[in-house]
């Protein structure tokens, strides 16, 4: 299919949104909440089935790796999904946000230079047949899910205002 110069400036600025999103805007509200709370509470979780904000770290890490560094860029990496639920160890802070920021890093630097024609190429993920498009916008929403979860509890556990924004 061929693309027009307007349609390619359209696809390049929706790669480049998601990657604003991701570094931008997400990660610095995951590390604020992150930096805001003890060990402890950044372990917690209301219920045994419940995800404490660490597993959703390494939850989000694993995730964004596996669909866009690994499938759509093309590098190697293999994925424990039911590790980064069953964590147990309290994991330092400071490893956490390391391990966030190595991960988008690493999908940024494929979005980079990701070809916007490669958008509608199909992807087998997770069993799914998906287009580069539709794994982009994946990782983005999910990441955004998963950043309200987090901005959720650390509420819970802080009862306060994180101030992200002011109106």
């Amino acid at each position: 299919m061929m693309t027009t110069p307007l349609q390619s400036d359209t696809d390049r600025y929706f790669i480049e949104c998601c990657r604003t999103k991701l570094s931008k805007e997400y990660v610095p509200k995951i590390e604020s909440c992150l930096s805001t709370l003890s060990d402890d509470d950044i372990w917690w979780r209301a219920h045994e089935t419940n995800n404490s904000i660490g597993n959703l770290v390494l939850h989000l890490s694993g995730n964004i790796r596996q669909w866009v560094f690994h499938h759509l860029g093309g590098n190697e990496f293999i994925r424990n999904r039911n590790k980064e639920f069953s964590e147990r160890t309290h994991i330092p802070r400071s490893e956490l946000i390391r391990h966030l920021h190595e991960a988008v890093s690493d999908v940024d630097s494929v979005l980079e230079v990701f070809p916007a024609e490669n958008l509608q190429n199909l992807y087998n993920i997770q069993a799914n047949s998906v287009t580069g498009l539709e794994a982009i916008l994946h990782i983005t929403e999910h990441f955004s899910y998963h950043t309200g979860q987090i901005i959720f509890i650390t509420k819970l556990r802080t009862g306060k205002d994180l101030k992200f924004y002011n109106l």
